[in-house]
């Protein structure tokens, strides 16, 4: 038995301390996520996933969105002073890829296969998850650390105007990534005895 893709999940982790000094170029970076998120199977191949990919000036728009909205929903200034310093982590990365779900694919599919109308929406839940793994996983690799951010639906209407976003992309996950400048912190799992059963 290899281990090679139990290795490299286990380097992908949640990195929060990230930089900008990636050895990858911006074109590889959007060579690698695109050809990883077409390699990822989807219900009946409907290939609802979507990304923006955002550097410089664009990928600091996204994050001054962030900052803003949050104001109005974080209750005291002490709280949003922290929040603050949580979202500049996130702009002190090297870019961000919007993760998005194809909503008009969805509900073609729901009207083109009637018999599963009621879950296409829990299968382009299940590509975006694959998909973002499947990123996530293939940075990694390349020495580039990520997190998973969930914004949307608050930012949802800012980010539609800023980058002309379709209306029919449903914004689903925010990954900022780039140098690891600190390591990620312990995890924590289920004992497998807790987790899994097995039957023979």
């Amino acid at each position: 038995m290899t281990n090679d893709l139990l290795n490299l999940l286990n380097q992908r982790r949640t990195i929060y301390a990230l930089g900008k000094d990636v050895a990858l170029s911006d074109s590889e970076i959007v060579d690698l996520a695109t050809d990883l998120i077409q390699a990822t199977p989807s219900a009946f191949n409907s290939q609802t996933v979507r990304a923006v990919f955002l550097f410089g000036d664009k990928h600091d728009q996204l994050w001054d969105i962030v900052v803003k909205r949050l104001k109005s929903e974080v209750p005291t200034e002490a709280a949003y002073e922290k929040t603050k310093a949580k979202i500049a982590s996130f702009k002190a990365a090297h870019g961000t890829i919007l993760y998005f779900t194809e909503t008009a694919t969805v509900h073609q599919m729901e009207k083109d296969f009637a018999l599963y109308a009621d879950n296409f929406a829990t299968w382009a839940e299940q590509a975006q998850g694959s998909s973002q793994l499947n990123v996530w996983t293939g940075l990694a690799n390349n020495g580039i650390g990520a997190s998973l951010q969930h914004y949307n639906p608050l930012i949802d209407d800012e980010v539609r105007e800023a980058f002309n976003i379709p209306a029919s992309w449903t914004l689903r996950a925010q990954m900022p990534f780039g140098s690891i400048e600190a390591p990620a912190g312990d995890k924590d799992t289920l004992s497998k005895d807790d987790q899994f059963k097995v039957l023979d």
